[in-house]
């Protein structure tokens, strides 16, 4: 049988079928919660509304949860002619609200994404913050002030004079990491640049969302050696900030394990070489507790006998018997200069090591740093207070595995796609980008509209392809994805009437059965059934023809086939059916009778031996 796709994304789905795995009773026929038999199955575990206990909150807070899992029927429409290598990139750059856009990929990269990367923006009083439903008064103050875009995205400039300063924030902030959860795979994390203005709030939202287990803080000195004015010498009342903050959320800390990085020492004291090493002067490093502070029962609890034999030590030590013999043999281990004392493992002054995160970022880029690199890259200073490269890729490195994907939902001038490009040249990685940026205006007395930037999204695309040709051009030996997909957030492909069956009258059943609008492609309808079916958005598209119609192949022949021609032969119907495809989708207007649809349908299901693989629009 020919099933309607639903063309609706809905971010409680997947929170519905974790419930229906954990406890199937609390979940309906129609897939519906009921709350009393959850009660019933958790018994204690659930704790009374009337018991006190501490509670973040604000104005605007329940609206804000709500509005995280608030349904929405828009779509991602394809902007080919924006794109760089459409046929054969992995990455994707998304024009819209972010908060539409995280709804929109929560089925196609549920649980995919190992890392996320974003600087919202600040509530410093005079930056943009998205307006969405949940603001109280916000249409009346937006009618007031004309803050739209050309889109019809709210935004507003939130002054500390607005009652609503932090609330507004916080509420904004919410509902998108909600969502961005759920797209964190089971290993994955998620980094926030902040400043003091909300990183006490933001923290307190993180701990909310992701489990006060799964947040830590790290500081970054945002202040270069080579900075103007990094002499200290400008002359303040009481003291210079020279420091932002990184929030870290954890999908599961327990499952995550950062890269560490491979540093040589900068040792303040000079070494020697006291047994004419080859490798030159070490430090003798301890490898041990004392045999007073070790336990017989705890780990790696072992003897060790000086070359000599004339001395043992038992101990717990920091490495395993096996790890000592390696060491050993490669001649690391210092016996002290008597040859038999407590061995110490050697440290070379020029050889790199491995070295554990830490959470103080200095040396990874500054501010102004990076609005030169930007100057470098475009001639003028085309974006302000961009962060920089090298501070992204640290994070990239530490966080991600080479063939990872990467988000960044508030992605302003894509240094986060400029990092991972540039990662991927210097370790050989494959990792993916998704940049989703809002087109907010450019100001016109900017020197990014003088340019000829009108938005920021201009600006973000561009830099990836001026990044990604000089990457290139530097690693010319290397394989690299420097191109990208171009979507952009719009209202659904369907007409009103998909969505309210009930109003379509007699004549219109008459006229036509089509319920798609007049102005949607066919590649505008592929990409609404990729995101409806949860299929990635990077997908290889193949175009062929059968008696002159189109149809679509998505990542092989076995996984989607679509065809939007308003009619189709049996010959054409046979020839997709023989793909064996997972989903094929018509338009509902190509059958010219509900007869039709069962004859495709019995087609498929002798074929493919599947009864449920098409769908209709």
């Amino acid at each position: 049988m020919t099933e309607k796709l639903k063309m609706e994304q809905n971010p409680l789905s997947a929170t519905v079928e974790k419930i229906k795995e954990i406890c199937p009773g609390a979940v309906t026929r129609e897939g519906k919660i009921d709350f009393e038999e959850l009660k019933t199955a958790l018994r204690d575990d659930v704790t009374s509304d009337t018991i006190e206990k501490y509670e973040f909150t604000w104005v605007g807070k329940n609206t804000a949860k709500a509005e995280a899992n608030r349904p929405i029927r828009k779509t991602l429409r394809p902007v080919i002619e924006d794109s760089k290598n459409w046929d054969t990139t992995q990455n994707l750059y998304i024009e819209g609200d972010n908060l539409d856009t995280l709804k929109l990929l929560q089925e196609s990269y549920l649980g995919k994404v190992k890392m996320i990367y974003i600087d919202p923006p600040y509530n410093t009083g005079n930056d943009f913050v998205y307006c969405d439903e949940f603001s109280v008064g916000c249409e009346e103050y937006l009618d007031k002030k004309g803050q739209c875009d050309a889109d019809g995205n709210r935004l507003f400039v939130n002054t500390e004079t607005n009652g609503r300063f932090h609330s507004d924030w916080c509420s904004m902030i919410y509902s998108r990491l909600k969502i961005a959860r759920d797209l964190l795979s089971d290993d994955g994390v998620i980094f926030i640049s902040i400043d003091d203005h909300e990183v006490d709030n933001l923290k307190k939202i993180c701990t909310e969302v992701f489990g006060y287990d799964n947040v830590e803080t790290m500081v970054w000195h945002k202040i270069g050696d080579g900075d103007a004015g990094a002499g200290r010498m400008k002359i303040v009342n009481r003291f210079r900030t020279e420091h932002e903050y990184i929030v870290i959320a954890y999908k599961d800390k327990q499952n995550v394990f950062f890269n560490k990085l491979k540093e040589v020492p900068n040792f303040k004291n000079e070494y020697t070489n006291p047994d004419n090493d080859p490798r030159g002067p070490y430090k003798a490093g301890n490898m041990s507790k004392t045999e007073e502070k070790s336990s017989p029962n705890g780990k790696n609890y072992y003897s060790i006998t000086s070359p000599d034999g004339a001395n043992t030590y038992t101990r717990q030590w920091h490495y395993s018997k096996e790890e000592f013999e390696d060491l050993l043999k490669d001649n690391r281990i210092y016996w002290g200069k008597s040859g038999n004392a407590v061995p110490s493992i050697k440290i070379f002054v020029n050889e790199a090591r491995e070295v554990v995160p830490v959470s103080l970022l200095e040396n990874v880029g500054s501010a102004t740093s990076a609005n030169k690199y930007m100057e470098t890259l475009f001639g003028v200073r085309i974006f302000n207070n961009p962060k920089p490269i090298s501070l992204i890729s640290k994070l990239l490195f530490e966080a991600s595995n080479k063939d990872s994907v990467i988000l960044d939902f508030f992605s302003g001038s894509a240094t986060t796609a400029h990092a991972v490009m540039q990662l991927n040249a210097e370790d050989g990685g494959h990792r993916k980008f998704i940049m989703v940026q809002l087109p907010e205006k450019c100001e016109e007395d900017s020197e990014a509209f003088k340019a000829g930037y009108k938005n920021i999204c201009e600006i973000g695309k561009e830099r990836i392809r001026r990044a990604g040709e000089k990457i290139k051009s530097e690693h010319p030996d290397k394989d690299l994805d420097i191109g990208f997909r171009v979507l952009r957030v719009d209202s659904s492909n369907m007409k009103d009437v998909f969505y309210k069956p009930s109003d379509t009258t007699q004549k219109t059943l008459l006229d036509s059965i089509d319920n798609i609008k007049e102005d949607r492609s066919d590649m505008d309808l592929l990409f609404g059934v990729m995101v409806d079916c949860g299929l990635p958005l990077d997908m290889p598209i193949e175009t062929r023809k059968c008696e002159g119609k189109k149809y679509y192949v998505v990542n092989g022949e076995d996984y989607l086939v679509a065809c939007f021609e308003p009619e189709i032969s049996e010959k054409l119907v046979y020839e997709i059916a023989n793909l064996k495809p997972t989903i094929a989708v018509f338009r509902d207007s190509s059958f010219a009778d509900a007869k039709d649809k069962v004859n495709v349908s019995e087609i498929f299901k002798n074929i493919t031996g599947h009864d449920d693989c098409v769908k209709v629009l």
